[in-house]
Formats: C-alpha cells, sequence, structure tokens
C-alpha cells in the first residue's frame, strides 16, 4: 500500500491506506486501542481492536509514547463524529523511532518552557494553525505580485549602510570592512524599479531595537514591492488592493486553520475595500479629543496606533506624517515641506502598523542634503545617489511585516508565535 497523507483521506473511504507519521495522543480501553495520529498535513484517529491486529502491534500500541514515529495500516471509513468526518481501522502497526519522556504534554506549560521547546513546540496543533496560515500569506504574496508582473528581485542581507536609523543596526566584520544585517530590502529595491518598472523582494530583515513589546522582534520577514512612475495616491491604492487579497486568500483557504485559532472570521470578512484614508494632522486631532497630549510631529506609539485604528473594522490608512520624524529617502509633499508623502497602514483590534511606505525622493540635489543632513556617508549610498543621476522617475513603494500581519489575521497576542523561531531581545535560541 502506498503512503496516503491525512489531508487527501477522504478520496480513500473504503480502501486500505499506509499512514507514515507521530503518535500525538492515545487513550486505551481493554481491548480498544484510540490512537490520534497527526503527519504533518492533519490528525486523524486510528482504532486499533485487539481482534483485528497481531498481538506483538496491540502489545506494541499499548506502550507507545506520545510522539513515537508509526506506520499504520488500514481502512478508512467514514466517521461523523470525526472533526475531519473519517478515522481508520488499524490492521497493522509499526515502530519506526520511539519517544520518550517527550516535554510538552497535554498540561498547560509556560511561555518560557514552550520557547525553550520551540523545536517541538512546532508539532502542537495551534502552533500548525498558525504556521499553515503564514505559509498561505507567504504564498498569496508571491502570487499577487507575480500575476501582476512583478519581477522578484532579492536584495542583499549584508549592507555597507543604515536604511531605517544607524541606532538600531546589526553589526558585523566583513573581513576588513563592516557590514551590517540588512534593515529593510528598499534601497535596492528602488534599482530594481528602475530596472524591471515594477519590482519586489521578499526575505529577513533585522532591527536591534532594545523592545520588548508584543510587536517587536529582532529578526523579522518583509515583502517590499516598488513601481517607477508611481506616487503616493498609486502607492496606497496598491497597498490596500494587496491585503484585502491577502487576507481573503486566508478566508478561502486556512478556514480551519482559523477555527483551530477560534479568530472571528467575520471580521476578516469585512476586511475590503475601500479602506479608510485620514492624514497624520487629522490623526492627531483625533488623538488629542480622546485625551492624548501629543505634539505635532511626534510619531505614533503602539497605544496611539491602537486608539486610531479602533473606530474601523478594517485597516486605516494614515498619511503625510511630518518629514522631521520619517527617513530619509521619503519625498516632501510640494504643498506643505514640512510633510512627507508618506503612509503607514495599521490593523484593526489593535494590532497597529502593518505597512510602511511611500513616495521616494527623486531629486538628486535633494537627496544628498537629505543623506548629509541625517549624517549619512555619502560614499556608502553613492550607488543610491546615481539611480537618481541616470535617469531618475518619481517612484514608490511600501514594506509589510509578516509576522504582525500573521498575528493580526490569527488574532495571536503576540508576534512570538508568528514565526518558526522568534528572535527577540532576550531570545537567541533555539
Amino acid at each position: 500500500m502506498d503512503q496516503v497523507y491525512i489531508e487527501n483521506i477522504a478520496d480513500h473511504e473504503g480502501q486500505e491506506v499506509t499512514l507514515k507519521g507521530w503518535l500525538y495522543n492515545k487513550r486505551s480501553s481493554g481491548k480498544l486501542h484510540f490512537l490520534q495520529v497527526r503527519d504533518g498535513t492533519g490528525t486523524i484517529q486510528c482504532v486499533i481492536f485487539k481482534k483485528d491486529v497481531p498481538e506483538q502491534a496491540f502489545e506494541q500500541a499499548a506502550h507507545l509514547a506520545q510522539e513515537s514515529a508509526i506506520i499504520v495500516h488500514g481502512t478508512v471509513r467514514a466517521d461523523e463524529r470525526s472533526p475531519i468526518g473519517f478515522e481508520v481501522g488499524v490492521s497493522d502497526l509499526e515502530l519506526v523511532g520511539e519517544a520518550s519522556d517527550y516535554p510538552i504534554t497535554p498540561k498547560d506549560h509556560g511561555v518560557a518552557f514552550l520557547l525553550d521547546n520551540r523545536h517541538l513546540w512546532v508539532r502542537s496543533a495551534r502552533q500548525h494553525a498558525v504556521l499553515r496560515i503564514r505559509s498561505e500569506i507567504a504564498h498569496a504574496c508571491r502570487q499577487y505580485f507575480d500575476d501582476r508582473g512583478f519581477v522578484l528581485f532579492d536584495s542583499p542581507i549584508l549592507t555597507p549602510a543604515a536604511c531605517e536609523g544607524t541606532t538600531t543596526l546589526f553589526e558585523t566584520p566583513y573581513f576588513d570592512e563592516t557590514a551590517y544585517l540588512t534593515q529593510s530590502g528598499q534601497l535596492y529595491l528602488e534599482a530594481g524599479a528602475m530596472a524591471f518598472g515594477k519590482a519586489y523582494c521578499f526575505g529577513p530583515t533585522f532591527r536591534a531595537e532594545k523592545s520588548k513589546t508584543r510587536r517587536h522582534l529582532m529578526e523579522f520577514w518583509m515583502v517590499e514591492p516598488e513601481v517607477a512612475y508611481m506616487d503616493l495616491a498609486g502607492d496606497m491604492d496598491l497597498a490596500e488592493d494587496f491585503v484585502e487579497y491577502v487576507v481573503q486568500r486566508v478566508v478561502q483557504n486556512r478556514r480551519r486553520e482559523l477555527d483551530v485559532l477560534e479568530r472571528d472570521v467575520g471580521k476578516l470578512e469585512s476586511v475590503r475595500k475601500p479602506f479608510p484614508r485620514i492624514t497624520y494632522d487629522e490623526a492627531v486631532t483625533t488623538l488629542r479629543d480622546k485625551g492624548f497630549s501629543i505634539e505635532w510631529g511626534e510619531d505614533f506609539g503602539a497605544e496611539e496606533e491602537t486608539v486610531l485604528s479602533e473606530a474601523y473594522d478594517r485597516p486605516v490608512l494614515v498619511h503625510r506624517y511630518p518629514a522631521a520624524c520619517k527617513a530619509f529617502y521619503m519625498k516632501a509633499d510640494p504643498e506643505n515641506a514640512k510633510l512627507a508623502l508618506c503612509v503607514d497602514m495599521l490593523a484593526p483590534e489593535g494590532y497597529g502598523e502593518i505597512i510602511g511606505g511611500g513616495q521616494r525622493e527623486d531629486d538628486l540635489q535633494t537627496l544628498e542634503g537629505k543623506i548629509t543632513e541625517h549624517g549619512l556617508p555619502h560614499e556608502a549610498f553613492s550607488w543610491y545617489l546615481d539611480l537618481r543621476r541616470y535617469g531618475s522617475v518619481p517612484h514608490a513603494g511600501f514594506g509589510m511585516g509578516i509576522e504582525r500581519a500573521v498575528a493580526w489575521i490569527c488574532g495571536l497576542h503576540h508576534v512570538r508565535e508568528t514565526i518558526p523561531f522568534p528572535r527577540m531581545l532576550e531570545r537567541l535560541t533555539p
């Protein structure tokens, strides 16, 4: 019998099959064993009657430990009590790899313990659901841009200078030089946009932020599109169309996983265009009306973002922040030089910023001045300035943090569950 995966079990009703997986849980009752077997694609109950299997197999099943690797042979039959509608009547059982004293038991464990055992914790049903949704989101991101003529343009991880500010750089020796782990692929992606018109990158980014909030990781993934001849308005249109697509793909394809997480799917189904748009000035007025003593020119923190988004059932786009609190490459608003042509997308339900982007400065002299103003080394950005020397055009883009998007879509309290191995301020292992 060829191996069958549990996710395809419905196609094999009444047939003899072979399942290869691990023992997720077990209970016994006299001449019966009920084995919950997982194979990475799903979990199914396998029923062992003493009379239906060799005596050795029945005795072996009685002593199987959680997470032992096993091969099950049996017949698929319908079972309306099963969450997946089927079970397997076992005819034989093989032990492949014995497990003893598996540390993660059905009882409750503390977060620190689970993170210490993250390499095993990812086997649990909840983590399976989160990471399958993460995989769906990543696939949807690529599909969206691939289907719309964007070229995948991989940006380097080792860079010679900062992109988002010099205070959050991870420094590393690079032979006789110093290199930094990338904070964003954007600057290099702009070269891709000038070459291909529409490009995107998708990879890990690093921020040495000494933050312990539930929204921050030291290492996270970003998908970043960049488009030549695009302005801020077009950038906001692209961002909301993209986010709607990703969210609805998850709703369509990962309903079972959302149910495992007890996510309110109705809140995700309402994520449809158009998204509300407010200016930074309007946001400041709203915050002051709600009792915040915020000064004009200050960036928003987590609490402010939560208050701004709570009035909406879908993400809200906040645009035209003060130029002083944004990166050097942001283009100034021609109608008010104190403002930047930028946008942040704030997810509802208190999840904060999931997208940051805007229109880039395309004038050579202006950009040179900003690099000087920010105290950045001109030699490290000589190649970047070439993009303005040779055929500069208006262009715009954004970056979406995958982990924050996963946290929002899954309804998670903390981003530590959104990536297989989270890197946090005080955690580098496993």
